[in-house]
């Protein structure tokens, strides 16, 4: 009678370790779900950015677009110090998918002109954060260390409240005008120099440094005007944009032959814009 009141003991005992078993291996499933769970939301990682490659830097620049902005290769002599002149001087750079460059410097009887050329190809390393996300990053820190300048007000504003109130007095003004003849000719030295005041000052507002609208995904241009010690003016044109996640840096700097004679901005800007607007379009394509 003991033997079987301890048998059916036993396999009560044996139930409850299968039924431990079991439970374990509920258990391990579930950690199961939750790992495939992780692997899922890992594997939906950002956007790569739309250029896998960079184009090579000596050749982005057409030899037409040379002959504007350095106009001394033209005036060279010699066919092969033209074609050396053409050819540029590729940047030292240890990963030529990710960063290129090429610099241009000729002499003419004018000026003394260098241009560089650099492209980065920019790729995050962070499976949250996409390609074009670090380039444009990468990008507002370039903005900040150019330190550009406020936009300037626009004049528009205070020339047409300057010239509505001018313009109404003028009929109830014939009474005032006669009666106060001779002081009608002060007002009208001021008026005039107003607006020409304002159109003085509304071109070099138009060439400061600034943010550009019209060149790929964002841009800027930066203008600096120094000198080589006493001697001639020396100006630096530059021009950087972001295109998806591609940052292309043009530096156009112009030297004065003659001393006094000052590099002219606007044409410098116009010159690099263009050849910034071509980058663009041949990196698109």
């Amino acid at each position: 009678m003991q033997r079987k009141a301890y048998v059916p003991g036993l396999a009560a005992l044996l139930a409850a370790l299968l039924a431990g078993c079991t439970g374990g291996s509920d258990d391990g499933g579930s950690t199961d779900d939750s790992n495939h769970g992780q692997a899922g939301t890992a594997s939906a990682a950002a956007q790569p950015g739309r250029y896998t490659t960079l184009p090579e830097a000596c050749g982005v620049v057409s030899r037409s677009t040379l002959d504007s902005l350095l106009p001394g290769v033209r005036q060279l002599p010699d066919e092969t110090q033209r074609e050396s002149a053409y050819a540029g001087e590729a940047t030292l750079t240890y990963d030529t998918d990710r960063k290129v460059g090429c610099r241009w410097k000729v002499q003419s009887a004018d000026a003394t002109d260098h241009l560089v050329v650099d492209l980065e190809r920019v790729v995050s390393y962070d499976n949250a954060v996409s390609d074009d996300s670090e380039a444009e990053a990468l990008f507002a820190k370039k903005v900040t260390a150019a330190d550009l300048p406020a936009p300037p007000a626009s004049p528009t504003a205070g020339v047409s409240s300057s010239t509505g109130p001018s313009s109404a007095p003028s009929p109830s003004g014939s009474a005032s005008a006669a009666s106060s003849a001779p002081a009608s000719s002060s007002p009208s030295a001021p008026a005039a120099s107003g607006p020409a005041s304002a159109s003085s000052t509304a071109t070099p507002a138009d060439l400061q440094p600034r943010l550009l609208d019209d060149l790929g995904d964002e841009a800027f241009v930066d203008d600096a005007l120094g000198s080589s010690g006493s001697t001639a003016k020396q100006r630096t044109v530059t021009v950087a944009f972001r295109t998806s996640n591609v940052i292309v840096t043009i530096e156009y700097e112009e030297q004065a032959a003659t001393v006094g004679v000052t590099p002219d901005s606007e044409e410098m800007q116009d010159k690099a814009r263009k050849l910034a607007a071509q980058l663009v379009d041949s990196l698109a394509a």
